[in-house]
């Protein structure tokens, strides 16, 4: 699977951004998938994640109420749909997918065996 990131870019606080992730060479639609974000200094972090399986949805607190992800199963993607940002969401995102991923490890970096190159998100006034 070759993931593709898309869609970071400059915004100001308060405001919304989306992310994507295009997939090639496998369906989506049968693997977990996730956002992770890493910041200067820090380690990458879990954002959001939605298995395979039921639909379920993940977020991690600091993104919850603020950040939705969802599958576009036409276009074999995952969307991370950001609104409020905060100047602490500054980071690199990363999206990834992974099989047989268990409900205990789906925040979890290590579950994850295909990962996209990052895109940069800057919130900034």
């Amino acid at each position: 699977v070759q993931l593709q990131a898309s869609g970071g870019g400059l915004v100001q606080p308060g405001s919304s951004l989306r992310l994507s992730c295009a997939a090639s060479g496998r369906t989506l639609s049968r693997l977990t998938m996730a956002w992770f974000r890493q910041a200067p200094g820090n380690e990458r972090e879990f954002v959001a994640a939605t298995r395979s399986s039921g639909g379920h949805t993940y977020y991690a607190d600091s993104v919850k109420g603020r950040f939705i992800i969802s599958r576009d199963n036409a276009k074999n993607a995952v969307d991370l749909q950001m609104n409020s940002l905060k100047p602490e969401d500054t980071a690199v995102y990363y999206c990834a997918a992974g099989s047989s991923v268990i409900l205990s490890s789906v925040r979890s970096a290590n579950a994850y065996h295909y990962w996209g190159q990052g895109t940069q998100v800057t919130v900034s006034s």
